[in-house]
């Protein structure tokens, strides 16, 4: 049984008539009789009561009307589905992202995705530190990154969204609070808490601030998320050096004190360079027009240490990506 006798059985069965269902599909009559004949043969049964002024379903026929329109009503909406999927109108997309990075860049992206292409779902994988999104990515179980470059997979695209500023997490009442900007060699003598996290981004921007300084900074305390290192900022078990965006997340007993423009770290997305999903390019294409992500640069980014110079990105390919915390 084929599609086109499907279509054929349909036309007549709302036509009644031979003549006209032969007109409407732009074929001879003969080809027609003879095709819905072949159709009656397969399924075993009369379909149509044939007279010579008008054709009337059989009981069977109206039964099998219902299915043959059903069918093909399916039919058709899987080729609408597909074709929006081609155009990247529809699907679904995976965000991976580290918690500070969402609050920095998330709601940009969702917006531009909710404005330009509604029919595509967003799904996030929060808590992932650049090391695990890059990972993610390679493995197929991310589409797109929030996180902190640099990285180390090649395949991997990314661009620069911005350049976020430090912060230093104090105690309430700590001898920092409410002191205006303050140097890396400030902290000199204070205890610091950590990402616990082998390769973070953060961390090694921090531990090179503090180097330039001249000093090693005193690991008290570790954690690998962000708001238990706040929990143990509060405490009193030491100070922690984190992106700007942190400021999203209040806590009692933390105040958040400026640290110098020199020590900075880098938002980025980031996606599989070889991946020409349209749901992607068109997020990408989105996020360009309505500016929340910068249009590439020539060069590759250069690691995130405390610096004020520029950072170029690391692709021209429009499809490149992004970073994120620790």
């Amino acid at each position: 049984m084929e599609l086109r006798q499907l279509r054929y059985f349909v036309t007549v069965a709302r036509t009644r008539h031979f003549g006209r269902a032969a007109e409407r599909l732009h074929m001879a009559q003969s080809p027609l009789s003879q095709a819905i004949r072949q159709l009656e043969s397969q399924v075993g049964a009369t379909l149509l009561d044939r007279t010579t002024r008008r054709v009337d379903l059989t009981p069977a026929g109206e039964a099998f009307l219902a299915d043959a329109t059903r069918i093909l009503s399916s039919v058709e909406d899987a080729r609408i589905r597909v074709e929006h999927i081609v155009a990247g109108h529809t699907g679904v997309l995976t965000v991976g992202t580290t918690d500070l990075a969402a609050y920095r860049v998330l709601p940009r992206l969702a917006r531009a995705a909710a404005r330009e292409m509604p029919g595509v779902t967003l799904r996030f994988e929060p808590g992932l530190l650049t090391a695990a999104q890059e990972d993610a990515l390679v493995e197929r179980r991310i589409d797109i990154g929030v996180l902190r470059p640099p990285l180390l997979r090649r395949e991997l695209s990314v661009r620069r969204v911005e350049r976020e500023r430090m912060v230093v997490a104090v105690p309430s009442g700590h001898r920092l609070d409410g002191v205006g900007p303050v140097e890396p060699a400030d902290l000199r003598a204070e205890p610091f808490v950590a990402y616990g996290v082998p390769g973070s981004v953060v961390d090694s921007v921090v531990v090179q601030a503090c180097l330039n300084a001249g000093f090693l900074p005193q690991r008290a305390a570790e954690a690998a998320q962000t708001p238990i290192m706040l929990t143990l900022v509060a405490a009193g078990a030491g100070v922690a050096v984190l992106p700007e965006s942190v400021r999203a997340l209040r806590m009692d007993g933390v105040t958040y004190v400026p640290l110098t423009d020199e020590v900075t770290v880098e938002l980025a997305l980031a996606w599989r360079t070889e991946d020409r999903s349209p749901a992607l390019l068109r997020l990408i294409d989105a996020l360009e027009g309505s500016g929340a992500l910068p249009r590439p640069e020539p060069a590759h980014l250069a690691d995130p240490v405390a610096s004020t110079d520029p950072v170029p990105s690391a692709d021209t390919d429009p499809t490149a990506d992004l970073g994120g915390e620790p």
